[in-house]
């Protein structure tokens, strides 16, 4: 009776982790990504999201500079991005970046934004997951990877 019922349980945990997998792995970019007025969309009241244009449960974070064109931080930034496991890009138009990153285990999507403002010389990110409620500091770490491969390239 008890290897029946622990039989059940595996499977039943079985079964739950590929329907996770294959839920996480199914979920879509937001609509409402992009640019809008020079701004990327608020991040959600939720503690798996960093910005540089709206503030979150972690801090506002500062945006990343560049000397030089666009065109050269945008292909700076591309690169780097090449240079990471598990993304893709999206869409680029001429100042911005979509991509979008995904966990090692279950394949939870990030989406990971880039606006290149070319007055000011900066690139604002926003970095977010599309599911759960904590990221375990996941898009913050990322985004910091990303800031100190950006700068050493440029």
């Amino acid at each position: 009776m008890f290897i029946r019922i622990l039989t059940i349980l595996v499977v039943l945990g079985v079964v739950g982790f590929i329907a996770l997998v294959a839920y996480a792995r199914m979920q879509g970019a937001p609509a409402n990504l992009g640019v809008t007025n020079g701004k990327l969309q608020d991040c959600p009241d939720s503690p798996n999201c960093i910005s540089t244009q709206h503030n979150t449960k972690y801090p506002l974070a500062d945006p990343i500079p560049y000397e030089g064109s666009l065109a050269d931080a945008k292909s700076t930034m591309l690169a780097v991005l090449d240079g990471m496991d598990r993304n893709k890009v999206l869409s680029s138009t001429a100042d911005y970046i979509h991509a979008e990153f995904r966990s090692p285990t279950i394949g939870f999507g990030d989406d990971v934004e880039f606006y290149f403002d070319d007055e000011a010389k900066v690139i604002h990110f926003r970095s977010a997951s599309r599911m759960g409620y904590d990221d375990l500091k996941a898009n913050p770490r990322r985004m910091k990877t990303i800031r100190a491969a950006f700068e050493a390239a440029n």
